[in-house]
């Protein structure tokens, strides 16, 4: 009878375990992140950096702090809004360095403002 009890306690507390584990959350592995990074995967909190044409009516409509809204073409030529980022500083002449503070924004994502535009690209060297 001893044994029977033992067996049912510890199958008890086996089963009991298993929805606890199966509650928990884990938070994502730098290895994830690094991966997704590479993809050209950016989240909230992330560094982007923005190809733009250089000219000069991008740098009068985007300044250092403004959030823009970024989309993605999702077929027929339609944007589908996926995020927002806030201007960093600029980088040399055609990059703009942003974080991302919405979302998730992808590699050929585009960010806009107005009439202007800047494509996400997943070269960081670019923004340095």
């Amino acid at each position: 009878m001893t044994h029977t009890f033992a067996t049912l306690a510890v199958l008890l507390l086996v089963l009991g375990l298993s929805g606890y584990a199966a509650a928990v959350s884990y938070p994502v592995l730098e290895d994830q992140r690094e991966e997704q990074a590479a993809k050209g995967s950016r989240e909230k909190g992330e560094a982007v950096c923005l190809f733009q044409s250089g000219t000069e009516d991008v740098r009068n409509m985007i300044g250092i702090g403004d959030v823009l809204n970024v989309y993605r073409e999702v077929g027929n030529g339609e944007l589908k809004e996926v995020g927002k980022i806030r201007v960093r500083s600029y980088a040399g002449e055609d990059y703009i360095k942003a974080e991302v503070v919405d979302g998730a924004v992808q590699t050929g994502d585009v960010a806009k403002k107005g009439s202007v535009a800047s494509m996400v690209i997943s070269s960081r060297e670019r923004c340095k």
